[in-house]
């Protein structure tokens, strides 16, 4: 038997930085996380099915079953695979639990320490699954007695986990030996399963080992002692560490609220960011929290649980955002002490600049940054359709200006801008191809930053021709993704959180940027037309290419509609032919009907005419 099989878990406790994480460390990405893990019984709905046929009651919060891949051994049904889907945030508060179950756990301080819990039943079918992450070199991570049988989970040695237990048969051991070491602080996942037919255990990603069951032994593992967590009976070779997300035969153990009131035991854990901080992508910051952990995306130009949601607008014609960095205090003429008294904290020797774009304008600015002493850097796009990026970092000086002229950048394609400065050295890279490093000469840090603008240029400014006239012609696009070091002038115009000092002009919409493979800017999702129809003849070229375009996409359907109605023609002609040929056919078969008619005819006299011989011969 072979099923497919995906879980999909609805994100429900974001704000309260409740994430899952699938069953292993070592698999994450944004939006789809597929991984391996241990066979399990798989639960179903309020149900978890057993290798006995019964079912254990049990919620399993906002959990769909899809087409993974399910085998059977004729003891149950077997996860192999499952999958992780990213989905909009739910109000289940199933869901809730669930998470809330993930992150449960409770960290054990002395090798005396232990939790205890009822008996664990499961006669016929075991099924444990858990979290540690430790520093020790052993430690039992779970034991439970019966008069003879017994079923312990432990830390035997640095590098080996061992799962033994007895059903009347005599002692058995499986073990999973890394060639890393387990006690390095980081979490691993441990899933051991005993049935009649086979015990087996599985760590990590590591190769599971399965021993089978003695054909004529004992089946029943039959245990009467308490449940202990984390330690013995005898409180001897107790582990140090955290125990995680504990589930005996699908249902979760609350450790944490054991742990209150055991002493030499906490509840909760700390350190997930140590494993799971890389979750949080683009800038954004892991944060711990009692249980499970959050990504702080005040500093990304993203958005979303793990800050993978780009923000992008659409910026009409004469439009602009403006960043200021710092209040505007008005300057007399001579008054620079004055100036850096007031801006001295902005001084930049370096910066961090990403940013992609979509437009089919030129000139166009789509990057402005001014300081009170002249001083600024732009990024444009110039008449020829090559990117620009012009640095004055000295007001006595002329900009530097680094030019990318292999390719025409208002083409209305997506583009990817990085820029890293430090000091005179500055790294640009386009597209993540095309890479130049060089050195200013006009000096090597920004002096009373002032602002940041997206858009036109609204106020007068002190820049070059060349900037002055893109920045008067502005941006006709979309801007995605806008990250200046630690600011994010996009995401704080479209979502602003406290009072930024962000001025918004003209038309500036949430719109995505994204476009598929193969397709303009006018493509199938939803954007806006970037042509302009105002300017010189020399401002219209990129207009007079599109409609070059439009004309060859125009012909070219002209050519697929001639191709159509020749085929009907042809097809028409064809179906002409056929009648015709049907007709004669016909007249041709209805000759022989006739003949054969006259035949039969023939026939039948003749048999009737035997037969009345034969029956007179008969009397």
């Amino acid at each position: 038997m072979s099923l497919s099989l995906s879980i999909l878990i609805s994100y429900s406790h974001f704000s309260s930085g409740l994430l899952p994480h699938p069953a292993d460390t070592h698999c994450y990405r944004q939006f789809l996380l597929v991984c391996p893990i241990r066979p399990a019984h798989i639960p179903v709905r309020g149900a978890a099915l057993t290798a006995s046929g019964g079912s254990r009651g049990r919620a399993c919060g906002t959990v769909f079953i899809k087409p993974a891949v399910v085998h059977s051994n004729g003891s149950g049904l077997h996860v192999t695979h499952h999958s992780l889907i990213d989905l909009p945030r739910a109000t289940s508060s199933s869901a809730g639990s669930m998470l809330e179950s993930f992150w449960n756990s409770a960290s054990f301080n002395t090798e005396a320490s232990y939790l205890h819990f009822p008996t664990f039943h499961g006669e016929l079918s075991a099924d444990v699954s858990f979290f540690f992450k430790t520093t020790a070199s052993s430690g039992v991570f779970l034991e439970n007695l019966g008069i003879t049988d017994f079923i312990r989970i432990e830390l035997r040695s640095p590098a080996v986990v061992t799962f033994s237990f007895d059903v009347g048969n005599g002692p058995f051991e499986i073990s999973v030996q890394s060639p890393t070491h387990f006690n390095d602080n980081q979490w691993h996942h441990v899933r051991v399963e005993r049935n009649m037919k086979e015990a087996s255990i599985q760590v990590d990603q590591l190769s599971p080992k399965t021993q089978p069951a003695p054909a004529d032994g004992h089946v029943l593992l039959q245990l009467n002692s308490q449940l202990f967590v984390g330690g013995t009976a005898t409180r001897q070779r107790g582990f140090l560490g955290c125990i995680r997300s504990l589930q005996l035969n699908g249902l979760a153990l609350d450790l944490e609220e054991r742990a209150k009131v055991t002493p030499g035991v906490e509840p909760g854990c700390r350190g997930h960011c140590s494993s799971y901080g890389k979750l949080c992508l683009n800038g954004g910051r892991c944060r711990e929290k009692p249980s499970g952990f959050s990504c702080d995306c005040t500093f990304s130009a993203y958005t979303g649980p793990f800050c993978s949601n780009e923000i992008s607008a659409y910026f009409g014609s004469g439009s602009s955002v403006i960043y200021n960095f710092q209040e505007n205090y008005p300057l007399s003429k001579n008054s620079s002490s004055h100036a850096a008294s007031f801006h001295g904290d902005m001084r930049l020797s370096r910066e961090m600049i990403k940013f992609s774009f979509r437009t089919t304008r030129t000139p166009s600015l789509l990057l402005y940054v001014s300081s009170f002493y002249k001083e600024y850097l732009s990024v444009i796009i110039a008449k020829n359709g090559s990117l620009q990026i012009r640095y004055k970092l000295n007001k006595y000086q002329e900009p530097d200006v680094v030019t990318f002229d292999f390719k025409n950048m208002a083409d209305g394609q997506l583009h990817h801008i990085k820029i890293n400065r430090e000091e005179e050295v500055v790294f640009v890279e386009i597209d993540e191809n095309a890479r130049r490093q060089v050195h200013l000469s006009s000096g090597t840090e920004f002096s009373a930053v002032k602002s940041l603008v997206l858009g036109k240029i609204l106020e007068p400014s002190d820049a070059d021709q060349e900037t002055a006239l893109a920045g008067a012609r502005g941006f006709l696009g979309c801007l995605s993704a806008v990250q200046f070091s630690h600011v994010a002038p996009l995401k704080a115009a479209l979502h602003p959180s406290r009072s930024a000092l962000i001025t918004v002009s003209g038309h500036v919409t949430e719109s995505s940027c994204m476009a598929q493979a193969g397709t303009d800017a006018t493509s199938k999702e939803r954007t806006h037309s970037f042509a302009d129809h105002s300017g010189t003849r020399d401002d219209r070229e990129p207009l007079a290419n599109a409609i070059r375009s439009d004309s060859a996409v125009i012909g070219g359907l002209i050519a697929v509609v001639i191709f159509i109605l020749l085929c009907i023609t042809a097809i028409a002609v064809r179906i002409y032919q056929q009648k015709r040929l049907y007709k004669r056919n016909e007249a041709k078969r209805s000759e022989n009907v006739d003949s054969a008619e006259a035949v039969l005819k023939s026939e039948l006299n003749t048999q009737n005419t035997v037969s009345e011989n034969q029956k007179e011969y008969f009397f």
